[in-house]
């Protein structure tokens, strides 16, 4: 009964956060220059009306806000100004499972590279393989993911010829490894450095010292003791983390040719198609929202203190 209510109250809280994200995204995409019907020719002022009254661009923006919410709450996002064809929930829909893919594959090995990386460096504290395990640690933090994709396709693709450099082929793995290694390798340098601060800070706790004290193998006290309280840091950071893979993904998918979100938000900025932009801005942030939620009560339920705290 307490857990239900743990997370229903995390919930609850979410609400007011993705409520006020959907205003600010609808009035700062209301606030840009420009409108959806602006073109080399100008259109002649009665059809430019037909067209505004057409989609409610001429109610006052509170109406138009009520409207779009109650729309979103249908999961309707509204039409698209550009793909006459589609609407904007239907574009995300179709662009969604390529970026979940390349996100959760970057997550993943994130996790994976970053956890064993970092315990690594801890049970090597102050020695060489400390210093270059820190060193690519600082690196990946320094060089982002628009800089890395590049890095990425000139080495793989163009020099050694080992990997595609664009586009999602067939969908097959090969065309996914240098995206999501270009979104992973700066999560993966934040991970480390997490895991390997967290590990030092627990392997001077004194239940480990204790476990030395008794004889019990040092593995052991690893993967018994160690690990969970070391882990806690890194299940916060997966929040920030996933919001960093999704608005990295924008630009990491427009540079290798991906056909995900990233693509059809460039294109809507540029093409002027702003109900496809507030679309994927506010789907965007509800799964950020989501997974700092998911991560909220997955912390909750590692570490009941907090959930007793709250």
């Amino acid at each position: 009964m307490g857990s239900l209510k743990f997370v229903f109250s995390r919930f609850l809280g979410a609400i007011p956060t993705l409520l006020a994200l959907v205003c600010l995204a609808f009035f700062l995409v209301k606030a840009a220059p420009g409108g959806p019907f602006d073109m080399e020719r100008s259109l002649p002022e009665e059809v430019e009306a037909n067209l505004r009254a057409a989609y409610n661009l001429d109610d006052p923006l509170p109406k138009q806000l009520i409207k779009y919410i109650g729309d979103i709450l249908q999961g309707d996002f509204g039409p698209s100004f550009q793909y006459r064809d589609f609407n904007v929930t239907e574009l995300i829909m179709s662009g969604f499972p390529v970026s979940l893919r390349l996100g959760a594959a970057a997550i993943l090995v994130a996790l994976f590279f970053g956890t064993l990386i970092g315990a690594v460096a801890a049970l090597n504290q102050n020695t060489k393989i400390d210093y270059v395990v820190m060193f690519f640690g600082m690196t990946g933090i320094s060089v982002p993911n628009f800089v890395m994709a590049p890095l990425l396709i000139l080495l793989f693709a163009i020099f050694l010829n080992l990997l595609p450099a664009g586009g999602l082929g067939d969908g097959s793995i090969s065309n996914m490894i240098l995206p999501v290694a270009a979104l992973a390798f700066p999560q993966v340098a934040y991970i480390a450095r997490l895991t390997r601060g967290s590990m030092i800070e627990v392997l001077g706790s004194n239940f480990v010292r204790t476990a030395k004290a008794q004889g019990i193998p040092m593995q052991y006290i690893v993967f018994r003791h160690v690990l969970k309280p070391a882990f806690l840091p890194i299940v916060s950071y997966l929040g920030p983390a996933t919001a960093a893979i999704i608005t990295g993904s924008v630009v990491v998918e427009q540079i290798f040719g991906l056909p995900g979100l990233g693509r059809y938000f460039v294109q809507g900025a540029l093409n002027r198609d702003y109900t496809l932009v507030l679309g994927v801005v506010v789907f965007y942030g509800c799964l950020i929202i989501f997974f700092n939620l998911l991560v909220d009560i997955l912390y909750g339920f590692i570490d009941p203190k907090i959930k007793t705290n709250r």
